[in-house]
């Protein structure tokens, strides 16, 4: 008797199959999470970093508009613990001054900006931008000085309300959430100059 070799194809039984679909299902969920882990931490840093990194340009533009405003007898038209208004020609038209006015609204600190037009600034025409998400609530975003104060940190903020006539210097003072501890981990930055026509004793 003569017998004939078959070749049997062998599949996979159903707790086979269960079992299979069971680990890759474990694996994806690990991989998932590990992907998500990896991303996740990055861009909070970034957050963190460009919050940060906001608060500082916003430092930095503010301090070079204040230092070079002037604007007929006196740049300053408001000095206010949220607020501040003067004029300035830095993103000015060339040979113009534009006012500017930094203010709070609900935690967000605006800049608006008024191009002069045959050398009248109308309210109307101020191009307002939203620029930082501050948390000021119980500190001012603006501390003034007179002439005695001193760039090396020296000197007294001129009590509220303050006459623009007796301010020399002006400090920023940005108080931004720190997304890598959204608890209450939060970045205090200042900064300031003296306005320069203004410059007596300052050093700055």
């Amino acid at each position: 008797m003569i017998f004939k070799k078959t070749n049997r194809l062998k599949g996979f039984t159903l707790i086979e199959v269960m079992i299979a679909v069971a680990i890759f299902s474990v694996l994806t969920f690990t991989v998932t999470d590990l992907i998500l882990s990896i991303i996740k931490n990055p861009k909070l840093q970034l957050s963190a970093m460009s919050n940060i990194d906001q608060a500082r340009l916003v430092a930095s533009k503010f301090t070079n508009e204040i230092r070079s405003s002037a604007y007929g007898t006196y740049p300053l038209t408001e000095a206010s613990d949220s607020a501040i208004t003067f004029f300035s020609p830095i993103g000015a038209a060339t040979g113009n001054v534009n006012r500017i006015r930094y203010y709070i609204q609900n935690n967000v600190l605006y800049k608006g900006v008024t191009a002069p037009v045959n050398g009248v600034y109308n309210p109307d025409s101020e191009i307002l931008t939203s620029l930082l998400a501050v948390q000021n609530a119980s500190a001012p975003l603006f501390y003034y000085y007179n002439g005695d104060y001193n760039a090396n940190g020296t000197g007294t903020a001129l009590a509220n309300p303050v006459n623009v006539n007796d301010v020399k210097f002006v400090e920023i003072n940005l108080i931004v959430q720190n997304p890598e501890n959204p608890g209450n981990s939060t970045f205090n930055l200042k900064s300031g100059s003296a306005i320069r026509i203004l410059k007596n004793n300052l050093r700055n």
